[in-house]
């Protein structure tokens, strides 16, 4: 649902600095132990490409958490 929302509404997305969730779709370009790619992932890179927006590596492998607020 939320690429099907991101691919709808990609044209009245400004100014993104950053995407991030758990779109829950597994893909070897982001999790080398995963020998596939989806179409899933493939639609989430092209709604990225036109937001100009890239993958970004963590520097730490630990759970990150951020205050509410």
């Amino acid at each position: 649902m939320v690429l099907k929302y991101l691919k709808d509404t990609e044209a009245n997305i400004d100014n993104v600095l950053i995407m991030m969730g758990d779109f829950n779709i597994r893909d070897s370009s982001w999790n080398p132990l995963f020998p596939n790619n989806s179409v899933h992932s493939e639609l989430l890179m092209d709604i990225a490409d036109s937001l100009n927006l890239s993958i970004s590596s963590s520097t730490s492998q630990v759970p990150m958490r951020y205050a509410n607020n």
